[in-house]
């Protein structure tokens, strides 16, 4: 299936702006939406943070109010943004979800929403042509933050071909 329309959380974002490489997402989905919740969550951190300033200047997200996180998210009791991003995944259907919370992953996969890792990100990219190795990013994206796993960064790389 190919994914055109994604709604993000906080962390993909966070570190994907950190590790220079937020440009990917534009070139791969042709919607990206952010619920209240994720925009505030990011935004709040202040100026010193360099993903709460390049935010509310990307022409290529579009920030979404949530009502009320869906009654089924809502019992996985996941964190405010992860339910708002699955809500939203459930009210407006043809999204995925690119989240990196396990629980939220989990909760998804029960509610038959399609998700997305940050890694995840890559390996598509890699396979729609748009970068050339997985490996030097991956190590960009840790050096952001985001911890992966050795025998995450592994299968990611299997995956890739590398």
């Amino acid at each position: 299936m190919l994914i055109k329309r994604v709604i993000i959380n906080s962390s993909p974002l966070i570190v994907l702006f950190k590790s220079q490489q937020a440009d990917l997402l534009p070139q791969l989905f042709s919607e990206i939406l952010v619920p209240a919740a994720v925009w505030d969550e990011i935004t709040t951190t202040g100026q010193n943070d360099l993903a709460a300033r390049e935010l509310p200047n990307t022409s290529w997200v579009r920030r979404v109010a949530i009502d009320a996180v869906t009654p089924v998210v809502a019992a996985w009791d996941l964190g405010k943004g992860e339910s708002q991003v699955l809500s939203l995944c459930i009210q407006t259907p043809n999204f995925a979800a690119i989240v990196d919370d396990r629980a939220a992953r989990r909760c998804a996969q029960s509610l038959g929403i399609i998700t997305l890792g940050t890694g995840g990100l890559l390996i598509l990219a890699k396979r729609r042509g748009l970068i050339t190795s997985v490996s030097p990013r991956i190590q960009a994206l840790r050096d952001a933050g985001l911890w992966l796993s050795d025998s995450i960064v592994d299968l990611l790389k299997q995956q890739a071909q590398e």
